[in-house]
């Protein structure tokens, strides 16, 4: 396998994309890069939904975020960067996965990881995907609902963490320097 090869994992809220990125990473002994929004609200004491009200009015935040990770992935060697939009902002990317799950499991992973009422939780992570998908595509041009060029699309709904990781670690070992 290449040694310094960068893979790039996007996917909504929910889907699984940090545990994967990370796992992945782990697996394959390379550098995980996951700076979000979250480690943006984290840096600057303020929570979650704080962040996502000033990103809506906001586009330097997004441009923050997006920035800072796509410089963190360049300036590594190998990596895995997870985020929204790695698989349409990192294109030096040697793969890209896109990880998918209902609206539902991702509702119930996110409840799970973080606590709270389903409904609600469905609802905002709804509300959440709208206006990212209106953001990036106002900032950027991308259409976050077009992924089919991706290398790989896991459907995560009914899969492990570890067989979703080891479908990925099959595809970068087919990747040779």
């Amino acid at each position: 396998m290449k040694k310094n090869i960068k893979i790039a994992i996007s996917g909504r809220s929910g889907c699984g994309n940090t545990t994967i990125s990370r796992m992945t990473s782990d697996a394959l002994g390379l550098h995980f890069i996951n700076f979000t929004f979250r480690s943006l609200a984290e840096e600057r004491g303020l929570d979650l939904k704080t962040v996502l009200e000033l990103a809506a009015k906001d586009d330097s935040w997004d441009r923050e975020v997006d920035t800072r990770q796509v410089k963190l992935a360049q300036e590594s060697g190998g990596c895995v960067l997870g985020s929204r939009l790695a698989i349409w902002m990192l294109k030096e990317a040697d793969l890209k996965i896109y990880l998918d799950a209902s609206a539902q499991t991702r509702a119930k992973r996110i409840v799970n990881r973080e606590g709270g009422d389903l409904n609600e939780v469905a609802d905002f992570t709804a509300e959440r995907d709208k206006q990212d998908h209106g953001r990036y595509f106002r900032i950027y041009g991308i259409d976050t609902n077009d992924y089919n060029f991706a290398d790989l699309i896991i459907d995560t709904d009914n899969l492990t963490p570890q067989q979703i990781t080891n479908m990925i670690i099959k595809e970068a070992e087919k990747i040779r320097s």
